[in-house]
């Protein structure tokens, strides 16, 4: 699939709204897109990226929404202060569309949502007024939504924060797979796991501190075996239930992948299979720089 049916997917998932991400989609034929499809037209999203799971929340859900962001420095402070957070750039902080934002920001309270209307603030971060957007730490991106469509509201702001809501570790649902296969990472490594056994928390805080160690590099991911709309994504990787736990790792610009059984979750043996598939990819982009070397040789 190219890279303009990810884009037709976006723009179906918001349902007309507009969704600037800075960057093409160059992941193409990646299997993410074919399981997002499938994702999308079998199921419903059994709970969003933002579950305990898929990160440490701020306790962005006791404090009012959103926070009012007078100055560049509270937006610095609000921005560093969580891995995923939400701004609303309005000229005019009592419009429709800042009320719009309001009720979204009501609906995810595990995200925090700021609001700014300072000319000095929307002018450091590029934007121009009634744009929503999303920053998140686990690639140091940030996803914009344009509100000045018409047809933009609260239900179409919280399907564009869910689903570009990607964390430390990112749980895969029908919403997330967006944000996923949008991403720049070329890496995934999926963790296929019962998250209704009784090691699970266990195992999400080694898993956890892996993915700390990779930021940047890999994007790790959480797939919760007993959902039915994952079980493509266990067959895909020739895996029976009775084998997960399980790692799998997926390079998405050539579709290179490996997978490998545990009986438990380490660190240890997470960051081994990290560090052996970098090293099998490192091999690989060096075996056409030594046949053109000995070539001019």
């Amino acid at each position: 699939m190219s890279s303009a049916v990810g884009e037709d997917a976006v723009v179906a998932v918001l349902q007309g709204g507009v969704a600037r991400t800075g960057r093409a989609d160059t992941m193409g034929a990646s299997v993410f897109l074919c399981l997002f499809v499938i994702l999308l037209t079998r199921s419903s999203p059994a709970g969003c990226a933002g579950d305990g799971d898929s990160a440490s929340h701020s306790t962005a859900g006791t404090t009012e929404k959103p926070i009012l962001l007078n100055s560049i420095a509270d937006a610095e402070t609000f921005i560093s202060g969580d891995e995923v957070v939400v701004i609303g750039f309005f000229q005019e902080p009592e419009s429709p569309e800042a009320s719009q934002f309001r009720l979204a920001a009501n609906r995810i309270p595990e995200v925090p949502f700021g609001l700014s209307s300072s000319p000095a603030v929307l002018s450091h971060y590029g934007v121009a007024a009634n744009t929503v957007t999303l920053f998140r730490r686990v690639d140091n991106d940030r996803k914009d939504l344009d509100m000045n469509s018409n047809d933009l509201d609260a239900e179409k702001i919280t399907r564009f924060v869910q689903m570009n809501e990607l964390r430390l570790v990112t749980e895969y649902n029908p919403v997330t797979a967006v944000g996923v296969m949008q991403s720049s990472f070329q890496l995934h490594l999926l963790l296929i796991t019962d998250k209704m056994s009784p090691k699970h928390p266990e195992q999400m805080r080694r898993y956890r501190v892996a993915a700390e160690l990779f930021k940047g590099k890999i994007l790790f991911i959480l797939v919760d075996s007993n959902l039915k709309s994952n079980e493509r994504t266990i067959s895909f990787f020739k895996l029976k239930k009775s084998q997960l736990p399980a790692l799998a790792i997926f390079h998405t610009a050539d579709e290179e992948q490996d997978v490998l059984t545990l009986d438990e979750v380490s660190v240890e043996r997470v960051q081994d299979f990290c560090n052996r598939f970098l090293q099998r990819m490192e091999k690989k982009e060096d075996k056409p720089k030594e046949k053109a070397l000995n070539e001019e040789l």
